[in-house]
């Protein structure tokens, strides 16, 4: 029996005997593709070849790739096959085989390699891929009763694009898998017929109006899911019943304290928190940071439902860290980011862990309050639309919601679940249609494709001779552009740098004998090309005019000013905080830098002044700033530090600041830290869990900033009337009078409350025996209302006190029942019920509680419906 691993690499030295170059998988981050939040297909990577926007530097490629798809998330756990993440084996040809091979080598690898018996396998094409059926049969040896037509098999990228015939290779797994109906065949519901291999054969483009065009250069993409055929070799029911799940699935079986194939309930259960963690683990390891949206959203959306599902089975207590370390030593021999990226892994799982606590317990009290509203009404359903609300508002699992009120005897309406459930779907779904079909400039990047990649001369120099190859209006191809238009321009060298790393892009001019244009931004296209936005100052720009292209010297010098200091501060950081520090993002432009990290608690004010004289520290000593290009081995033997979730590729620019600090680095910097001259931290800021926000200016930027201070401690010593050097002492000064005064009008405020609350307890009315005082009264906030209340309360002795008040447009109630409980009256119930005739709501203990409103103008009124309030209360 061949285990998880041995598969993998089977396949892998399989094909890379056939002369495919092998690729480590590609980052769950989809690179340079913004209709796609997360890597869903092996084929993903290699869409940029696929299209022809870049020329594939290999004819030929095989994978394994980390893959996460969430379409189907309800149904992981409950099906044989449905995963979140999986890893896909693939075989890609960019325009060097076709389908003669294709076929061929994946009959011989599934017959000769993995050795299943060809009377178990079926084959299914396209009706009309009379060309993959020939070769089927006569150059794989396929017997023709085992090829099945299947209109289905036909896959595109989306409405237009490249797009093709299939194959695939299912395997008959026996009756007993079956449904036992007479029909039983492909296409099936049921598990006896599995697919374990598509053959895609992407021979055509698609064009709006549907028409197929062949392509020159025909592709193959194919895919096999480890995880499936793994299932088939090992000969279990299921995919979680493989090598690849089963330690995982047992350590939760431990922290639970139940065993695996005992209950089918938690069983389910307990594959959907081994595969939700896989999932959580890779995109961690990923550097995706869960969020409130994105792709974060979607990770978060997995972590809390491994929680939720963990809570089923009765694990209450943190829990993910124990699993990860099982996935760690699983999966960190073929994945070293698992153990690379340990800590950021571990600090996020703890982090996110936590604080869903809270929301749990706020959904459960949401979920009680309910019940208890269910109750009072003679009510033993709950409406399926709550359920569901409860679901994606505070990630309550239906099962969940099921198992709660199942204990009170009350059900879910399953049935508006389900349809609140299927339109929530349908709205998802069609959000990611209009994602995928977004349009781009195709027009651009043919013509980019055809002129060839851009030699970018910038780090050299800030002006080069070089003459204007193409000139766009939108999508539109023009020859000219006149003064006052803005156009996007194609040049075959260029000094500008493009907006890439954080870095925004250099500005400048273009200048030919007859015109002028100014550079506004310069953007990366998928094959390397840089398009240029220029709006046109004077004259008329024409394609194939001559032109000087000059980056205006001022801003690049800020600019790179700013990133160079963006090393400085990512070590100095990483020296004071600690090595779990790590970059998460960042913006450097002229005016400052913007630096995101990993850190889980806010700098202290001697962190921050340890880190920023640690930088000074690092300008004033003037270090030579090194740059070179090398391969990765050589770069991480330097100890070149990578930015976290970004894929390099074989040769990278590392960027050396003496013996500071050594980064991999495409942008621009200066030859020497003195060149900086300052660095001046504006502040410190959490951004979202586990992730901390550092703004600082450098230079010339950071002299003005403090020239602006100075300016602003004068003008506060004007205000004071001090000497700039006794500002701070007269401010103090100030201040301690200042707090003298409102003490002192605290004393008058408590004075007149008390002189008030004696005034209106001649409003106190007796219902049916109960003490009932309900009050408008002048009150600065809620606190002044709490001590009028409590004073009142002292004099009344027993009853119940309603006050109200307004302040600053805002409308404050207080209720207190004293003894707490008397008669059965709640004061969270009576203040909830007030505050909603002024537009708001609250609530609290049985013996005082408080509540906002809204309209002011309604408080006497609402005050008014309190003795109608109290009866109905004491029946």
């Amino acid at each position: 029996m061949y285990t998880g691993d041995q598969l993998r690499e089977m396949f892998l030295n399989f094909f890379q005997e056939k002369g495919h170059r092998l690729q480590a998988s590609a980052s769950l981050i989809p690179k340079n593709d913004p209709t796609l939040l997360l890597t869903v297909a092996g084929m993903v990577p290699f869409k940029p070849y696929f299209m022809r926007q870049v020329e594939p530097p290999f004819p030929r490629a095989t994978t394994c790739q980390k893959c996460v798809r969430t379409p189907d998330l309800e149904r992981v756990g409950k099906t044989a096959r449905h995963h979140t993440f999986f890893e896909m084996l693939g075989n890609f040809s960019f325009g060097d085989y076709f389908k003669e091979e294709a076929i061929t080598w994946a009959w011989e690898y599934v017959t000769e390699v993995i050795k299943l018996p060809a009377d178990q396998l079926w084959i299914t094409v396209h009706p009309e891929d009379h060309e993959a059926r020939e070769i089927w049969i006569n150059k794989a040896g396929v017997s023709p009763d085992r090829l099945l037509d299947d209109e289905e098999n036909f896959w595109a990228a989306g409405p237009v694009g490249p797009c093709g015939p299939c194959s695939e290779i299912y395997v008959d797994l026996g009756e007993a898998r079956g449904c036992g109906k007479p029909d039983c065949a492909i296409g099936c519901d049921c598990d006896r017929f599995l697919e374990i291999w598509n053959l895609v054969f992407m021979q055509y483009t698609r064009d709006e109006s549907g028409t197929l065009t062949p392509l020159p250069r025909q592709n193959i993409d194919t895919g096999m899911g480890l995880e499936r055929i793994t299932s088939v070799m090992q000969g279990v029911v299921s995919n979680f019943d493989t090598d690849l799940f089963i330690p995982i699935i047992n350590k939760i079986a431990e922290i639970a304290g139940i065993n695996y194939k005992d209950d089918p309930k938690k069983d389910t259960a307990l594959k959907v928190i081994s595969d939700h963690t896989r999932a959580i683990a890779f995109m961690l390891g990923d550097g995706i940071r869960p969020s409130s949206d994105g792709r974060g959203y979607v990770l978060r959306r997995i972590l809390r439902r491994a929680v939720r599902y963990a809570r089923l089975i009765g694990i209450e207590k943190p829990f993910l860290e124990q699993i990860f370390a099982v996935i760690q030593s699983k999966y960190a021999h073929a994945y070293p980011e698992l153990k690379e990226n340990e800590n950021f892994i571990l600090n996020h799982l703890k982090l996110e862990e936590k604080n869903f606590q809270a929301t749990l317990e706020q959904g459960t009290q949401i979920l009680q309050d309910k019940v208890e509203s269910l109750k009072k009404q003679g009510l033993q359903e709950i409406n399926g639309t709550d359920a569901f609300h409860l679901y994606e508002t505070y990630g309550f699992p239906v099962e969940l919601t099921e198992e709660i009120l199942a204990e009170e005897g009350i059900t879910v309406d399953m049935e508006n679940y389900q349809l609140a459930f299927e339109e929530h779907r349908k709205a998802a779904k069609e959000q990611s249609r209009q994602m995928v079909s977004s349009a781009e400039n195709m027009a651009l990047i043919n013509k980019a494709r055809e002129l060839g990649k851009t030699e970018f001369v910038g780090y050299r120099q800030l002006s080069t001779e070089t003459f204007v190859a193409a000139l766009f209006s939108g999508e539109e191809e023009v020859a000219s552009a006149g003064e006052g238009e803005e156009v996007l321009c194609l040049l075959p060298r260029t000094p500008f740098y493009a907006e890439s790393g954080g870095q925004v892009a250099d500005k400048g001019w273009i200048r030919s004998e007859r015109a002028e244009a100014q550079v506004m931004e310069v953007r990366k296209l998928p094959d390397g090309s840089f398009c240029h936005r220029l709006r046109i100052t004077s004259g008329v720009l024409k394609v194939q005019d001559t032109v000087v292209a000059e980056v205006d010297g001022e801003i690049r010098k800020s600019i790179a000013a700013h990133h160079s200091s963006t090393h400085l501060l990512h070590t100095a950081l990483r020296k004071v905080l600690g090595q779990h520090v790590q970059q998460a993002g960042s913006l450097v432009s002229e005016e400052r830098l913007r630096f995101d990290f990993s850190h889980f608690s806010a700098m202290s004010t001697e962190e921050l002044n340890t880190v920023e004289e640690e930088i000074n520290r690092q300008i004033r000593g003037a270090l030579s700033v090194n740059i070179a290009e090398m391969c990765m081995e050589d770069a991480k033997a330097q100890g070149a530090i990578a930015l976290f979730g970004e894929k390099y590729g074989d040769e990278v620019r590392v960027v050396r600041m003496g013996e500071f600090s050594t980064e991999l680095c495409g942008g621009t910097h200066v030859q020497n830290t003195g060149e900086i001259g300052i660095v001046k931290i504006l502040s410190e800021s959490g951004i979202g869990a586990g992730l901390r926000r550092i703004e600082a200016v450098a230079g010339k930027q950071a002299l003005a900033y403090i020239h602006s201070l100075e300016e602003s401690l004068e003008e506060i010593a004007v205000i004071l009337k001090a000497a700039p050097g006794e500002s701070l002492k007269k401010a103090g000064q100030m201040a301690g009078q200042l707090k003298d005064a409102e003490r002192e009008i605290e004393k008058l405020n408590a004075r007149l409350s008390k002189y008030e609350a004696e005034n209106i307890l001649d409003k106190v009315q007796e219902i049916q025996g109960v003490k009932v005082l309900a009050a408008k009264v002048q009150a600065p906030d809620m606190d002044a209302l709490r001590k009028m209340s409590d004073t009142l309360k002292d004099r009344l002795k027993e009853g119940v006190i309603i006050l109200g008040a307004s302040a600053e447009g805002k409308v404050h109630f207080v209720s207190v029942v004293s003894p707490s409980g008397l008669n059965g009256l709640h004061a969270g119930k009576i203040i909830k019920e007030v505050a909603a005739f002024t537009g708001g709501s609250g609530g609290g203990r049985p013996d005082m509680a408080q509540a906002g409103g809204k309209d002011p103008s309604k408080i006497e009124e609402a005050l008014a419906k309190v003795p109608a309030i109290i009866k109905g209360m004491l029946g």
